[in-house]
């Protein structure tokens, strides 16, 4: 198997040995699966869900959350993370704002903006998302505490998000749709 011209592999190019077997002889294969020479086990690999929220104040400002872990220690995103296995989007991003900042999501407020696809580099592998975007409201901000993933927080009114700031092409391309929807 092959790793591309530039970048981490994909998690097809990664996969060295069969998960069924333990065989080295495996083929990576155009349909974006890999397949076992020696025992013919077969595992896809497809898009990983993601959420991100676009959390209002009552001012019209979108929360922004600057990372505390990497990839993209530092730079500026919304809350969220991956959908867990039989999870909804919806459930999802209540699940990841509660984690992230301790903060309720009003569930009648949860209104979806669209999904953007993302290449999310971790420990060396390039995974492909397919991130679906949520604007929401809170119950309130004083219960507000981070994870070890948030650094700090920071209100900003649409017109004035600095985008050269914000680590994923996903998240810039919500941040662009968010803001191109409010015609400001």
């Amino acid at each position: 198997m092959s790793r591309p011209a530039t970048g981490p592999p994909s998690p097809q190019a990664a996969i060295r040995r069969c998960p069924s077997c333990g065989s080295g002889d495996v083929q990576s294969l155009a349909d974006r699966s890999v397949r076992c020479r020696k025992c013919s086990f077969v595992l896809f690999f497809s898009v990983v869900s993601a959420v991100a929220a676009l959390i209002e104040d009552d001012i019209g400002r979108v929360l922004l959350v600057e990372r505390g872990r990497d990839p993209q220690k530092g730079a500026l995103d919304l809350p969220g993370g991956f959908v867990d296995y039989g999870e909804s989007a919806e459930d999802a991003i209540v699940r990841e704002v509660s984690e992230e900042l301790n903060l309720e999501i009003v569930r009648g407020s949860l209104r979806y903006l669209g999904s953007f696809p993302n290449t999310y580099e971790y420990l060396g592998v390039a995974y492909r998302t397919l991130d679906l975007a949520f604007t929401c409201t809170v119950e309130t901000f004083s219960s507000q505490r981070f994870s070890d993933e948030i650094a700090s927080a920071t209100f900003f009114f649409p017109r004035e998000i600095p985008f050269a700031r914000v680590g994923f092409s996903s998240i810039q391309n919500i941040l662009h749709a968010y803001v191109g929807g409010r015609g400001r």
